[in-house]
């Protein structure tokens, strides 16, 4: 059971997902033993790692250390480019399973399309074969645009499972929104990564104010606009305070008038690579 404290999305096949995860990403896996612990401990439920991270294994560690039953626990893990095959797929989640000290994660992605390799369709085949081997209970894409969607959705049986996540980078900056329109019509929950934009999004004056009134910080604000709008978030931090802070985003409830502030920012800002330019 999610305590009841973290709102779930329900995916395309059922499954029930935090929307309120934490993330890992750059964080040293000694620092991420550290960090989950203590997201754990703090009432966090959905932990999100990579096998490009290098930090699994100490995610891992946390993991098996916390005590908490592993039917309450959420972990996502992300194929690398490396693997990018039908045939790569399993042993590149087998290899992230004993790192993490695990038997099953509860969702794998395909962590980038890498378009000019062309591969991730035949992954997307060696995907649905490890969620059928039970490896993993969803399977799903990360930093895939319509185009790319499109083309999965359109292989037809044996390969026909539609993604059951799409995680990208989304931020008052960046709003993605044609990639969170294809993902709605294709039932697809979108996931954010980087949901406060590196940080940018705290010093903005429209999220300051709207935290003024709110009685709230402006990390709970940005987050809170994602809550809102259904999408899970995986916000990042190795200080426990801000851990908390985060996690109480939940407890902040905006208005129409906010929302639709904040949806105005968009600026078309990335931080991170461009999803057509990154082939590894």
């Amino acid at each position: 059971m999610i305590p009841a404290m973290i709102p779930t999305v329900t995916l395309n096949d059922g499954t029930a997902m935090p929307q309120l995860g934490f993330g890992v990403f750059q964080v040293p896996d000694d620092g991420a033993h550290r960090a989950v612990a203590t997201a754990l401990e703090t009432g966090y439920r959905s932990i999100d790692t990579a096998a490009v991270y290098g930090n699994e294994a100490g995610v891992g560690r946390a993991v098996a250390a916390s005590g908490i039953p592993r039917e309450e626990l959420f972990v996502t893990t992300k194929l690398w480019l490396d693997g990018l095959s039908r045939d790569g797929v399993r042993p590149a989640l087998e290899a992230s399973l004993e790192r993490l000290g695990l038997d099953q994660v509860d969702l794998f992605l395909i962590h980038w399309p890498a378009p000019a390799t062309d591969n991730y369709l035949a992954a997307w085949e060696g995907m649905q074969e490890v969620r059928d081997a039970g490896l993993t209970r969803s399977v799903g894409v990360s930093n895939f645009l319509p185009e790319h969607l499109r083309r999965l959705v359109g292989l037809g049986d044996p390969a026909g499972t539609v993604p059951s996540v799409n995680q990208v980078e989304l931020h008052p900056a960046l709003q993605n929104r044609d990639t969170v329109a294809a993902d709605a019509a294709h039932g697809i929950v979108t996931e954010a990564w980087s949901p406060l934009g590196q940080g940018a999004a705290l010093a903005d004056p429209v999220i300051t104010d709207i935290a003024a009134g709110h009685g709230a910080t402006a990390a709970q604000v940005v987050l809170a606009w994602h809550l809102q709008q259904g999408r899970v978030v995986i916000p990042k931090s190795v200080t426990p305070a801000r851990i908390a802070e985060n996690l109480a985003a939940t407890d902040v409830h905006l208005t129409a008038s906010d929302l639709a502030r904040i949806d105005a920012l968009d600026r078309g800002m990335r931080t991170g690579p461009h999803p057509v330019e990154f082939n590894g």
